[in-house]
């Protein structure tokens, strides 16, 4: 993701949003909510919908969405310029996954590359994704994007993860034809055309993209046992605390059968309830970006995003 906050923001997501609430009834589509579980009830439900657009809208207060938005646009025409080196290889990839009978050809040449990696991997696995857990732990211990409880979130999903992933089938013929059919009709449904479309696309665009490329990741992972679906199906929450404008929401939910547990702080503003840690990392992001954090800009870039909706 260009945009820095969006990329930093896919771990609390995960952990805070994660949630279901058989309580509150607010609209998903209103940013934030009347309470901290319907705040929370409101994001999980567009989450599992895929709906990336109603996602941050709900997430955000609508000053903070429409800077977030002004910060992408800026963001996408930043970029470097694409190399005939990139565009070759975007174009050789993009014709191998849509071509007619891809997923016929995708899969022979897969074939007996299953076959050389099972006879050099197949034992060396578990030790391999022992190194990659304690890597991405380093890498989550070092962060200064991660609160401490976010921290503690994300080694508790690796503790279940590792596991996981050091039994799953990864060789598995009939499931490598099914992940490979999955992989193309994802590419076909994303229908990119050059790397140029990928630079000119507006929010909305690339967030519905997303929306696909999730759909597709769901599928794939289902195939080797793990349901997204399942996970955030199962949270339960509970009201630690709120006073003042601050809350606290115990979360519980299972991951492939193991339980997790975390808590989540919310804040309140102008009467709607949000996840603190996304309103902190959407601040500091836009400050990061040079522009500025309130004033009438703000006020006008909020105006414009109502306009559209």
């Amino acid at each position: 993701m260009r945009l820095p906050f969006v990329r930093h923001a896919l771990l609390p997501l995960f952990a805070a949003l994660v949630l279901s609430a058989c309580h509150g009834k607010d609209q998903a589509s209103q940013p934030g909510g009347s309470t901290p579980e319907a705040a929370l009830r409101g994001s999980v439900d567009l989450l599992k919908a895929g709906d990336f657009t109603g996602l941050w809208k709900h997430a955000l207060p609508p000053a903070d969405y429409a800077n977030m938005r002004a910060d992408w646009g800026r963001h996408q025409h930043d970029q470097p310029p694409i190399t005939a080196e990139d565009r070759a290889k975007f174009d050789e990839t993009l014709q191998k996954l849509t071509e007619p009978g891809a997923e016929n050809k995708l899969y022979a040449e897969l074939q007996p590359k299953l076959t050389t990696m099972e006879q050099q991997y197949k034992d060396q696995l578990p030790v391999l994704v022992s190194v990659g857990e304690a890597l991405v732990k380093n890498g989550v211990a070092q962060s200064k994007t991660l609160s401490e409880a976010q921290k503690a979130q994300a080694n508790g999903v690796l503790d279940v993860l590792a596991p996981w992933a050091q039994q799953t089938p990864w060789f598995d013929r009939a499931k490598a034809k099914q992940a490979v059919a999955v992989a193309v009709a994802t590419a076909r449904k994303l229908d990119l055309k050059n790397p140029e479309q990928l630079r000119s696309m507006s929010f909305d665009d690339t967030m519905g993209r997303y929306a696909t490329g999730y759909a597709g990741l769901k599928q794939l992972l289902a195939i080797y046992g793990l349901s997204v679906d399942d996970t955030l199906n199962s949270v339960k929450l509970t009201p630690v605390s709120s006073s003042g404008g601050h809350a606290v929401v115990k979360i519980d939910y299972t991951l492939l059968g193991k339980p997790l547990s975390t808590e989540s702080k919310l804040v309140q503003q102008d009467g709607r309830w949000y996840s603190e840690d996304m309103l902190d990392s959407a601040r500091k992001a836009h400050q990061q970006s040079g522009q500025p954090a309130g004033g009438a800009s703000v006020s006008a870039s909020a105006d414009a995003v109502a306009k559209q909706d």
